[in-house]
């Protein structure tokens, strides 16, 4: 009864509603991110239970890749591919192109962790500012 009563006020739970739209695989992983805070809603951190409603700006940060979408109809079940795309609109940049992943540098894995100054100049190379 409470998901009918969501549905008529045009509200739904943010775990819900991002894994409705197939922003994450499984509700569970979409409560999760949100207890990390890796959900935002108008560039708020919210629990899992927050209420969201059209227009609202939802930023999900999702292996490392940040989707930014805006929330174009509430849905509280997981519903077909085609229809989820209808329930929002994404303002995503898109991602870097192949050559750039290319170049950035890697550190082998199993060298052990950075020294200072490799850190460093890691984070000079990545526009990081010194803490």
């Amino acid at each position: 009864m409470r998901a009918e009563t969501d549905q008529t006020l045009g509200t739904a739970r943010i775990d819900s509603w991002v894994w409705a739209v197939r922003l994450f695989k499984t509700r569970s992983a979409a409560a999760t991110a949100c207890r990390a805070g890796h959900v935002r809603v108008n560039g708020v951190a919210v629990k899992p239970a927050h209420q969201i409603k059209p227009g609202d700006e939802v930023r999900v940060r999702v292996h490392g890749v940040e989707r930014i979408v805006i929330v174009e109809r509430v849905i509280a079940k997981r519903v077909g591919a085609a229809i989820a795309a209808q329930c929002l609109i994404d303002k995503s940049p898109p991602p870097p192109a192949p050559e750039i992943l290319a170049t950035m540098p890697r550190r082998d894995r199993g060298s052990g962790r950075p020294t200072k100054r490799e850190r460093r100049e890691t984070d000079r190379l990545l526009g990081r500012a010194p803490d």
